[in-house]
């Protein structure tokens, strides 16, 4: 068992960790250490290998790779030290745990920034019936296996689910020689962004079936064919009017699931709306010292977004260990009139703290 000592550790190397581990370090953090499971920094934007990136952060568009490759630049610039295949493992009061081919590491740390992004929701958490054919893919798990082992999935597409990756892997696969039969969207409106709409499936020809699902999957060794349904108002399958889809592959575009289980571990208050922790201003836990960023902290849109985020979380953590950061009255945020949710969950402001709802 190791022992090391920093400043601020920041748990996730994507977009968010480089951006949090960037604004810490240009904020007076003396040593900051960046741990990663992956064997390369950049996250998710490894595979993300279309444009479209950057347009409200740097002005251009840029690819996931030349996104994510500005800021391991800048942050190796920095003095930014990295442990790379390394895996975060618990929190315990002012050390995290971790483990790599060394064995278990001990990081003592005066602030932690969660910056640890998503999963994607499976097949099992949208418990679709039918058989356990081959062919069956998240969508983000068809990208990597395409854009970074160069693997195909299938010839004839079905994707369940009109989130952004979604889309745009019925333009990759369409690309790259397949058949997108349809894009199949429980909700009577687009889960993603419009222009991806727009550049992904109109442009391509790719029929989006609104309010409907997939009610069935059938095969044995592959899949052989998807059952579509129409849903109702309750999004309730109207089976009457099922129809099916051959097809030899379905993915899965059905949202993401922030990746919080060291931030339920450690007992950090979690929103039950976004699956994220419950923060301040600064993006500070309830946990003191423990800040959270990125889409580990809510789903975001753009990675413009998340680095804007994970910048003011940087400076929280850098403030933190110089004793800037004073306790104050918290007034708690609340989405209305259609708004859904609102982060931070508290603003905290100078005075005597105690909760003002």
């Amino acid at each position: 068992m190791k022992d090391y000592s920093c400043s601020v550790v920041v748990v996730g190397g994507g977009p968010a960790g480089m951006a949090a581990a960037i604004s810490a370090k240009e904020n007076g953090a003396e040593k900051v250490l960046v741990v990663e499971r992956e064997n390369r920094l950049g996250g998710i934007l490894k595979q993300c290998i279309h444009a479209g990136f950057g347009l409200q952060y740097f002005g251009e568009e840029l690819s996931g790779p030349e996104y994510a490759e500005k800021f391991a630049v800048k942050a190796k610039e920095a003095g930014i030290e990295f442990m790379l295949d390394t895996t975060a493992l618990e929190i315990r009061e002012q050390t995290l745990v971790c483990v790599n081919t060394e064995g278990v590491l001990n990081i003592e740390f005066g602030a932690l920034v969660l910056a640890m992004g998503c999963r994607e929701r499976t097949r099992a958490n949208l418990m679709i019936p039918g058989s356990r054919a081959a062919g069956i893919f998240s969508a983000g798990t068809a990208q990597k296996l395409i854009n970074i082992y160069g693997h195909k999935v299938g010839k004839e597409i079905v994707i369940l689910g009109s989130g952004d990756i979604g889309m745009i892997m019925a333009r990759r696969l369409s690309l790259g020689g397949a058949k997108v039969k349809a894009v199949v969207e429980i909700m009577p409106y687009l889960a993603g962004l419009a222009r991806n709409k727009a550049q992904c499936l109109d442009d391509f020809d790719i029929p989006l079936m609104l309010s409907h699902t997939v009610v069935d999957i059938i095969g044995v060794d592959r899949v052989e064919a998807v059952t579509i349904a129409p849903v109702d108002e309750n999004r309730r399958p109207i089976m009457e009017k099922a129809e099916s889809i051959s097809c030899d592959t379905i993915l899965l575009s059905v949202g993401l699931i922030p990746e919080n289980e060291l931030t339920k571990n450690v007992g950090i208050g979690i929103d039950r709306i976004t699956s994220g922790a419950v923060v301040d201003e600064m993006r500070q836990t309830d946990h003191k010292g423990v800040f959270a960023c990125g889409n580990v902290l809510h789903v975001h849109d753009l990675v413009d977004y998340v680095t804007e985020e994970s910048q003011i979380a940087g400076k929280g953590a850098a403030d933190y260990i110089f004793g800037k950061k004073k306790g104050g009255t918290f007034i708690s945020t609340k989405g209305i009139n259609g708004v859904r949710y609102v982060v931070p969950q508290r603003v905290n402001i100078e005075g005597e703290e105690k909760w003002i709802e």
